[in-house]
């Protein structure tokens, strides 16, 4: 019995014994298969160190490579407090070349911490502070490399492309929208250190940052320069509380270029006012078009047909009465009898009513709503607005009839260019857009395109010829006519809004408008320009806007390389304008034959003689009455 028990109980320790082993094998398996990649990072952290190498962020360029944000490299001070041995007189060094408190310097490297990185003193650091540094060979000291984001056209842009913080995440405008695909992957240079942070004579490991992804925008570059320029002209010129311009493809729907005024510097962006910075006013201001939207009431008018432009007449008295109020037309006495070709030319207000209440508002609205107004447009940026319009079920005539002017109802300029696009180009309304692809940062190879999208079509092609020929008109003999180019067929439609505060209209301030295009038969590039409450002038969109509009039409002449035209509708002048004239071919002909072609120009001569070898400016040429031309004489 007693030898029996004594063989069980050795069974039970062998049984035991092997249960422990297989539990430590186990155990041993576990660590050094299933949970090693954990334990090993564990491990490793106890003695590796990062020096973190910030990733460039990704460039932007304008649709033809154009640099509009890029990076330079820059260094920042990092410390590695365990390794500083004189913590005194490190940051005694420091804080005088950084120009930092001594004692917020000495808390840097007395810090109990692996790493530490001097922020925001040390960041972005210059050559110059950077050598300073270096020069003092302190143990611990170290400067790496950091990517800093730069605009090298400083404010061109801003609103649109927005700035970026001191880590160079996006905090507005494009930078933010698209923070996830421009934001890099940082590197690292990896070391090794004692539990003391003494560095270990092991080798390093270099780990390189990833760039972030391009972005390739549809703006061009010369012609975001030339918008820009005007409105800089235009501050300058009239003071105006705001101003704003956009340019666009209208049979796309691509932004070639967009600005505002206020402007701000992204690299500076601490010294403006929040508001000042996230206002893109080209898609979040909204106002009261005035004429500009009578495009609208013109286009559904000649959609349903129920006028023709050519043959239907009307008299306008100079106010029409609508609903117990009077509604006057801008000048004064009104324009008399009239074709509705004419009513367009003019901008006669009374004559726009008796068009919207031809149309009814469930069809005047409805054409509204499919020319995009009252919703936002889905463009790719940040910030748009959607407009204001009317309740259709508490809509009166009088609402319709001011409605068919551009009154009592509020839009956004991407909305107002976007719709009349759709006018202009055969009756497509495009989804406007910024952003034409992402591109991966080594190979260019594309990972996100956009392309043109058509959202539906709102007019005929015939409506659209006729809203094209009528726009031609007014710039022709019209209201538009100070945005007239000698050579090139442009149409356009002037704007003048009178603003709202409080609920009524403030006295001579105005939103001054042109929204213009060309070539007129067939629209390659459409300008919008809109001038808040311009200063020293007589406010109207044919005075103030149109004239910037029309240098922002003849940039993009040469830009685009658009063709001259010989078919272009003759222009009609007033009095008080100054006229185009075609410059004779006078080269081969005696001075006096010469003199009797150039009547209405100044002549210059140079060089002897009785005949004209050489003329400039050339044949062919429109000039203004007035303007020199140059003749070289010989015998």
């Amino acid at each position: 019995m007693f030898y029996k028990n004594i063989h069980t109980r050795i069974k039970i320790i062998i049984l035991i014994t092997i249960f422990l082993f297989v539990v430590i094998i186990g155990k041993v398996f576990y660590i050094q298969v299933i949970d090693y990649k954990k334990l090993n990072k564990y491990a490793t952290g106890l003695w590796s160190r990062n020096l973190p190498l910030a990733a460039n962020r990704g460039v932007i360029y304008d649709t033809n490579g154009v640099e509009l944000a890029t990076n330079i490299t820059t260094t920042s001070l990092v410390l590695i407090p365990n390794q500083i041995e004189d913590k005194e007189k490190v940051a005694k060094d420091l804080s005088e070349i950084l120009g930092v408190d001594y004692d917020e310097m000495y808390k840097h490297v007395s810090k109990k911490t692996s790493i530490e990185r001097v922020h925001p003193e040390g960041r972005n650091l210059n050559y110059e502070i950077s050598d300073k540094i270096n020069n003092l060979g302190y143990d611990g000291v170290y400067l790496v490399k950091e990517a800093k984001r730069y605009y090298p056209y400083d404010t061109l842009l801003s609103h649109t492309i927005g700035f970026v913080g001191i880590d160079n995440q996006g905090l507005s405008g494009l930078e933010l929208i698209y923070d996830d695909y421009l934001t890099g992957s940082d590197g690292s240079i990896k070391y090794f250190s004692d539990a003391k942070g003494n560095s270990l004579s092991m080798s390093q490991i270099y780990e390189q940052p990833q760039s972030g992804v391009n972005m390739t925008l549809t703006i061009n570059f010369k012609l975001q320069e030339a918008l820009e320029r005007e409105l800089d002209n235009a501050v300058s010129q009239y003071n105006p509380d705001q101003a704003l311009g956009l340019v666009m493809n209208p049979n796309t729907g691509e932004i070639l270029a967009i600005a505002s005024r206020p402007d701000f510097s992204p690299s500076k962006y601490q010294n403006y006012k929040v508001e000042e910075i996230n206002r893109n006013l080209p898609i979040w201001m909204t106002y009261e078009p005035g004429s500009t939207f009578k495009i609208i009431t013109l286009a559904s008018s000649l959609e349903e047909k129920i006028v023709d432009l050519s043959n239907d007449h009307y008299f306008d008295g100079g106010a029409v009465t609508v609903g117990g109020a009077t509604l006057h037309c801008w000048k004064h006495g009104g324009h008399g009898e009239q074709t509705y070709l004419e009513v367009v030319e003019n901008s006669c207000n009374p004559g726009f009513v008796n068009l919207g209440l031809k149309l009814g508002k469930e069809t005047l609205f409805k054409y509204i709503d499919l020319f995009g107004f009252g919703k936002k447009t889905g463009v790719d940026l940040n910030g748009e607005s959607s407009g204001i319009l009317f309740n259709v079920d508490k809509i009166g005539d009088l609402e319709l009839a001011t409605t068919s002017f551009g009154q009592g109802v509020s839009v956004t300029p991407i909305q107002q260019i976007t719709a009349v696009s759709a006018a202009i180009n055969g009756g497509i309304l495009y989804k406007p857009y910024i952003v034409k692809s992402l591109n991966e940062p080594e190979t260019n190879s594309v990972i996100l395109e956009n392309n043109p999208i058509a959202v539906r079509k709102v007019i005929s092609d015939d409506t659209s010829e006729k809203v094209r020929y009528a726009l031609e008109s007014v710039v022709a003999r019209g209201t538009g006519h100070n945005a007239y180019i000698a050579g090139y067929r442009v149409g356009g439609k002037t704007g003048t809004a009178q603003k709202v505060k409080d609920g009524k209209y403030l006295s001579g301030n105005y939103i001054t408008s042109f929204i213009g295009f060309l070539p007129a038969d067939d629209p390659q590039v459409i300008v919008y320009i809109a001038v808040d409450n311009a200063k020293g002038i007589t406010q109207y969109g044919g005075t103030v806007a149109a004239p910037i509009a029309k240098n922002v039409l003849m940039s993009a002449i040469d830009i685009l390389d658009i063709e001259k035209r010989s078919d272009a509708i003759e222009r009609e002048y007033l009095f008080t304008d100054k006229q185009y004239a075609l410059v004779p071919n006078v080269v081969g002909m005696s001075v006096s034959d010469a003199l009797k072609e150039l009547k209405k120009f100044k002549v210059e001569y140079s060089g002897s003689g009785d005949i004209i070898t050489y003329q400039s400016p050339s044949a062919g040429e429109n000039i203004y009455e007035g303007e020199t031309i140059r003749l070289l004489l010989s015998e």
